[in-house]
């Protein structure tokens, strides 16, 4: 098992920034990768960011991508999301997620999820 607590949510007006982090504890020394979803009201859950526990494979979603930043920091067995620029449309709520096998953008490919927190940013 692997659990993961988030936190670093809140309320930003648009072009502040936030930094998310997310952290992993039981079971990680099989980690292959970490990822950064989020849910709006009434949508889906889509991909944000994924890092690979060796650091060797990054990717974003391309509506984020120049304004986030995806790392981590293995001593602490912790990622982050640092989030700049922000816009409206990045309003949801955010969720850190955990893969011991090879993942990369869809949700089904995690296998353990953090309770997600709340980003709320106004125009």
């Amino acid at each position: 098992q692997v659990q993961l607590v988030e936190s670093g949510g809140g309320s930003v007006q648009a072009g502040g920034s936030l930094q998310l982090s997310c952290a992993a504890s039981g079971r990680t020394f099989s980690t292959y990768a970490m990822g950064w979803f989020r849910q709006a009201p009434g949508k889906e859950r889509d991909f944000v960011a994924r890092i690979t526990w060796s650091g060797d494979s990054i990717y974003y979603a391309d509506s984020v991508k120049g304004r986030f930043t995806i790392y981590k920091d293995n001593a602490k067995n912790t990622v982050y999301l640092q989030m700049n620029s922000l816009k409206p449309e990045d309003t949801a709520v955010y969720y850190c997620a955990h893969t011991n096998r090879r993942a990369g953008s869809r949700a089904n490919e995690y296998d353990y999820w953090g309770q997600g927190t709340q980003v709320t940013v106004s125009s």
